[in-house]
């Protein structure tokens, strides 16, 4: 006798073809690995026309057997704006607020179609958690409330009208959802610590990064793995640089200090900006500091080629400051797939630096403290001349540990549980 297929309903407003977001692999690669686990992914996504950048390049990655329904939805400070301006109403609890009331009609009827046995809803879009939270008090299904950053903050939304409605989205969630479910242990114990009632149901399902996509780069890149720049050690940073989260404003203090203390070293050092988001802030710190010669800044790469160039830099910079101590960046698994000597500038006691210190990484410094990051990137310098070149210590064990697959495995297992 056979049996039913097991499906999940998941709603993720980042899914392909969005693009500009490491929040895109998350979901993703939960759709294509959970049919290996016995479940069944029914996507509920955002029309495409609501992203603020698109690129097709992981659409190939949608397994084509997968139902994905994009509701319909409007960009508040592009669809609804007038001369740039529109109701701060209409941006609340996110600029896609709107998707909320064809992403629960679409939603009903995908459960009525397709019958999942669960709801799973992904943040930081948190009109996400609003339509799950819709669906399941309709249904009665188990939902699993994937956070995974914290929502409200201190001074997070700054707005205080969306931090009193992010204070009530989480509220909802903690009594409403089966499973909620971190990033990171500090995030799932700040939870524990606000919703005592729910904290068996705070869990930690870290990021990670896609073996295959790795594999398939190494198989194509030439065993030299050819250098960035071949005359200059380059440190890059792939990914956004934010003002306050990851201010670099001490690293190029830093930058100007080697400049002064070691002008033989400070010329052989390239700092590569992959995407800032942020360029314009960072030509004006560079000229400000008078470390422009240091600066590369570049625009956005297909995902694949972004891997490529992780794999041929000389070291991988991560920034994390103090006010995300509970957040670890999604690109830092990739780095350490990668295998090249990582770089971190983040508050020595955040989830960030502890993470790469249990994986192996001993250049860490404090992201506000230019006299630590200087001697760091003069070690660095030296390092990179010695025959054996910039240590890089990273333990295959953390390596293994950081695959999607096993993530996943670890989702699936939520499932079973709930659903058993």
């Amino acid at each position: 006798m056979s049996t039913a297929p097991k499906r999940v309903l998941m709603v993720a407003f980042h899914f392909p073809p969005q693009s500009g977001s490491s929040g895109v692999q998350r979901s993703l690669r939960f759709v294509q690995q959970l049919p290996s686990f016995g479940w069944e992914p029914i996507v509920l996504s955002i029309w495409p026309g609501a992203y603020e950048t698109t690129s097709e390049d992981l659409l190939g990655e949608v397994p084509v057997s997968t139902v994905v329904h994009r509701a319909m939805a409007l960009d508040a400070s592009r669809h609804l704006a007038i001369r740039r301006r529109y109701l701060a109403a209409l941006a609340r609890p996110d600029r896609w607020a709107s998707w909320r009331w064809d992403g629960v009609r679409a939603g009903l009827k995908l459960i009525r179609e397709w019958r999942p046995q669960l709801i799973w809803s992904t943040y930081p879009i948190a009109t996400a958690h609003l339509i799950a939270a819709k669906l399941q008090a309709h249904s009665g299904l188990p939902w699993v409330a994937d956070f995974r950053d914290p929502m409200a903050q201190d001074g997070y939304p700054s707005d205080p009208i969306a931090h009193r409605q992010f204070q009530a989205i989480e509220t909802l969630a903690a009594q409403q959802a089966s499973q909620c479910l971190f990033t990171t242990p500090g995030a799932a114990s700040e939870y524990r610590r606000r919703y005592p009632a729910a904290a068996a149901r705070m869990g930690v399902l870290e990021n990670g990064y896609d073996e295959a996509s790795f594999a398939a780069i190494e198989a194509a890149l030439d065993s030299s793995r050819p250098r960035l720049n071949p005359d200059r050690v380059t440190l890059l940073h792939s990914g956004l640089v934010y003002p306050s989260e990851r201010d670099p404003t001490a690293l190029f203090k830093a930058l100007a200090l080697l400049t002064e203390r070691s002008p033989g070293l400070s010329h052989r050092l390239r700092i590569r900006f992959r995407a800032s988001g942020h360029d314009a802030m960072l030509t004006a710190l560079a000229t400000q500091l008078g470390v422009t010669e240091m600066i590369e800044l570049v625009a956005p790469l297909p995902y694949k080629d972004a891997l490529t160039e992780m794999l041929c830099a000389d070291a991988l910079l991560v920034m994390q400051a103090a006010n995300c101590n509970q957040q670890i960046p999604a690109k830092v698994y990739e780095y350490l797939r990668a295998r090249r000597p990582v770089v971190c500038l983040a508050d020595p006691g955040g989830d960030t630096a502890t993470m790469l210190r249990s994986a192996g990484v001993t250049a860490v410094a404090a992201l506000d403290d230019p006299t630590q990051i200087v001697e760091l990137l003069h070690t660095l310098l030296i390092q990179s001349q010695s025959p054996d070149g910039i240590v890089n210590a990273i333990a295959s064990e953390a390596v293994a540990a950081a695959a999607r697959t096993a993530r996943t495995a670890a989702l699936a297992e939520h499932f079973d549980r709930l659903t058993r």
